[in-house]
């Protein structure tokens, strides 16, 4: 947009503002090529600019009289602020931040407002970066149209609201505070935000709730927007996130299973992370709910026999779900007292079945169940008595003779060599000699 030519009449400051290169671009791009002249009206009659801009005094409130507030500067300069711009009736005397929005040349009284605060001014009177009320009177493709002081004005979209709104229209009919940031008196056109004045807003909440918040504390929050690792929620003022697997007890596939945009709830800060002027603050929502497995837990005793559902087959075993959210896993040794490939081979999914408990470790949160305890073991058949039975004579049922060894070539060359018979006493000695230490002959 090209800035007009200065008016001819004198004028202490000029009426408009040049806007940065992407304000710029988003209106261009919110006007869809077309002008904003298409989508407001007219200039308006008569509109000249009065005042010099705004800027920000100190004063000292000298009398308060019924809905005004009469504020003196100096000696020779006053002023007069709307009492509701006070969050109560200000003392004699004390002393305030004002902002000057004109001087009424009737009066030759400044006409004040306090910083922050909505004005009702003319249009020919008010200054980029006021804040003022206006009314939505409709939507095209690029935002909303306003009307201020019966004039109208233009909102982009991206100027509504903090986040993206997929629907604007729900502003049609509502009266809210903007700030205006464009001005062509001349033209009669006008451009406000709606985000300018809650990017404030927001801000000074984010102050005052930095200066309180501890971990540990529990507050109420509202969640603004949901991703597939988690949600964001608002503490008023500040942002903080709550990572998946603490948005509840159970396992979630996504965030929104938990929670949706615009619910309120209640977490628990766990993490404040300072770095600078960032600050990233983590939340728990499941912290401060009750754990239902934990108390279902409770209502179960090993060695009870209960039924489930299974839930997942794995190669290692089968997972039974007992209650909701608490899961209990039969190892593939206990589906079947017979050897199992893998657990298909018995059950199926979703399939009812009856379990013993077999343990509980609450703290884990883990159970171990058992589907053949509760089936007596098939008899085995009888082994044929083979008189061995394997490594060190199990399996005998009798004691057998011991049978003597035919002797050997080297056997019978031993026996004619030390006088024939048999050898008792071991090596070392010779038959019928009981003498420590005889030699054997060579």
């Amino acid at each position: 947009m090209s800035d007009d030519q200065t008016p001819s009449t004198p004028s202490p400051a000029p009426s408009t503002s040049r806007l940065d290169a992407g304000l710029e671009a988003e209106i261009a791009e919110a006007l869809g090529g077309r002008s904003a002249d298409e989508l407001m009206s007219a200039p308006s009659r008569g509109a000249a600019p009065k005042s010099g801009g705004r800027q920000m005094r100190t004063g000292r409130v000298v009398q308060v009289h019924g809905q005004d507030v009469f504020v003196e500067f100096g000696p020779k300069s006053q002023g007069v602020c709307p009492i509701a711009h006070f969050e109560e009736p200000p003392a004699l005397g004390e002393s305030f931040d004002f902002v000057v929005e004109r001087l009424d040349p009737f009066e030759n009284m400044l006409i004040l407002a306090r910083p922050g605060q909505v004005t009702k001014a003319a249009f020919g009177d008010v200054e980029v970066g006021q804040l003022v009320e206006a009314r939505c009177t409709g939507m095209n493709r690029g935002g909303l149209e306003m009307e201020f002081a019966h004039h109208k004005a233009f909102m982009p979209a991206a100027h509504v609201d903090l986040r993206h709104i997929e629907d604007i229209s729900v502003f049609i009919g509502q009266k809210f505070a903007c700030e205006i940031i464009e001005l062509k008196k001349e033209k009669g056109r006008m451009v406000l935000s709606r985000r300018k004045v809650l990017e404030r807003d927001k801000a000074e909440k984010r102050e005052q709730l930095m200066a309180v918040l501890e971990v540990g504390q529990q507050r109420s929050a509202t969640i603004v927007s949901v991703q597939p690792y988690g949600a964001f929620a608002d503490l008023g003022g500040a942002d903080g996130l709550i990572p998946i697997s603490e948005l509840a007890h159970e396992r979630l596939r996504h965030a929104k299973d938990a929670v949706k945009e615009g619910d309120v709830v209640e977490v628990k800060v766990i993490r404040v992370e300072r770095q600078g002027k960032d600050t990233k603050i983590t939340l728990s929502r499941k912290a401060v709910m009750a754990d239902p497995v934990a108390t279902a837990m409770k209502d179960l005793q090993e060695g009870a026999t209960v039924t489930g559902r299974v839930t997942n087959l794995a190669e290692f075993g089968a997972f039974i779900e007992l209650a909701p959210g608490v899961e209990g896993l039969v190892h593939i040794s206990e589906i079947t007292h017979d050897r199992l490939p893998n657990p298909v081979a018995t059950l199926r999914k979703d399939e009812v079945v009856t379990v013993k408990i077999l343990s509980i470790d609450e703290k884990k949160k883990r159970i171990a169940l058992s589907i053949k305890a509760l089936k007596d073991a098939p008899a085995r058949p009888e082994r044929e008595d083979r008189g061995g039975g394997g490594r060190g004579g199990r399996g005998r049922d009798r004691e057998e003779p011991m049978v003597e060894r035919a002797a050997d070539p080297a056997m019978q060359k031993l026996l004619s060599k030390f006088g024939g018979g048999s050898l008792k006493g071991g090596l070392g000695s010779v038959p019928g000699d009981t003498k420590a230490g005889n030699k054997i002959p060579k």
